[in-house]
């Protein structure tokens, strides 16, 4: 069980994922879910820091290439906020590949996992953000 105890109280950890994909985000969250993560979920990046200030997540999975917008870009508004730059932003995309200079240029997300995506590569990457 992925929780943490506070005021005697277990609290779940609750992630994010951010996908224009209903059906990635449907496999995000069964897997996720499985590993007893709460996982709340959004596919338009437009209403991002709507959900962030709705759920309060411990960690967002985002995906790149969001329709009409860029996830780097919305990474780069997250790390830049003043009550989001704390979160940790885990990037995901089919397409691209991250560069030391775009982790620059885009906020510096905390990692960077490529799609299709290993099981287990996704909860090691998740346990390590939010551990850290």
């Amino acid at each position: 069980m992925k929780d943490i105890l506070k005021s005697g109280v277990m609290i779940m950890r609750r992630i994010l994922a951010v996908d224009d994909n209903s059906e990635i985000l449907e496999i995000l969250q069964l897997i996720l879910e499985d590993y007893g993560y709460t996982v709340d979920t959004l596919t338009d990046g437009h209403y991002l820091f709507d959900r962030i200030k709705e759920s309060m997540p411990d960690l967002i999975l985002l995906d790149v290439m969001l329709g009409d917008m860029d996830g780097r870009e919305l990474c780069k508004e997250v790390k830049s906020g003043e009550f989001t730059h704390g979160i940790p932003v885990v990037l995901l995309s089919a397409t691209y590949e991250m560069t030391e200079n775009d982790k620059m240029k885009y906020g510096n997300p905390n990692a960077f996992i490529a799609k299709p995506f290993d099981i287990n590569v996704l909860i090691d990457v998740v346990e390590r953000q939010l551990a850290a």
